[in-house]
């Protein structure tokens, strides 16, 4: 199944990179995920639980980037088994562009995913309706904790004046 989306972040690109290669952010960002770890500057482990239709499981994964391009973008691709489950695998190009000002940022994807054992059985309709609203799901979570910063510092009363 391929999936392609954008969302609008209201971050300067170079703060949405970094955050794009932070474990604690992505383990925030991502539905259902209980651990990222960072091996290397490339590589990635994941522990994630999921439920799509009938299926419950915790994937344990691999997620590797290339193709590097900071701070325009990077690929990602991963593969996490999940059990009696079954396995999924993907990999997704990531594009970041500078918004309408610097204080925003274009994040654009390309993504594909498949699934095999039980999870393929299910039906790829359910499938693919479930990768969808996660995909949507990480994209908002993702905005909103990168822009969290930003929008408390906004928030905060003005010092006083002595």
């Amino acid at each position: 199944m391929d999936m392609t989306g954008e969302v609008r972040i209201p971050a300067p690109r170079e703060t949405v990179w970094r955050a794009l290669n932070d474990p604690e952010i992505l383990k925030r960002a991502i539905p259902g995920c209980e651990e990222v770890v960072k091996l290397s500057d490339t590589e990635f482990t994941a522990k994630v639980t999921s439920k799509i239709g009938p299926v419950s499981a915790k994937f344990s994964g691999k997620v590797t980037i290339s193709d590097l391009d900071p701070p325009n973008g990077y690929k990602i691709t991963g593969e996490g088994q999940g059990g009696a489950a079954g396995f999924a695998k993907g990999g997704a190009e990531v594009r970041l562009a500078p918004g309408a000002t610097d204080q925003e940022t274009v994040l654009s994807y390309t993504a594909r995913a498949a699934v095999g054992g039980k999870l393929a059985q299910i039906g790829s309709r359910l499938v693919d309706g479930a990768a969808r609203k996660t995909a949507d799901q990480f994209f908002a979570n993702f905005a909103e904790v990168v822009s969290v910063p930003q929008a408390a510092a906004e928030a905060a009363p003005a010092p006083a004046a002595p």
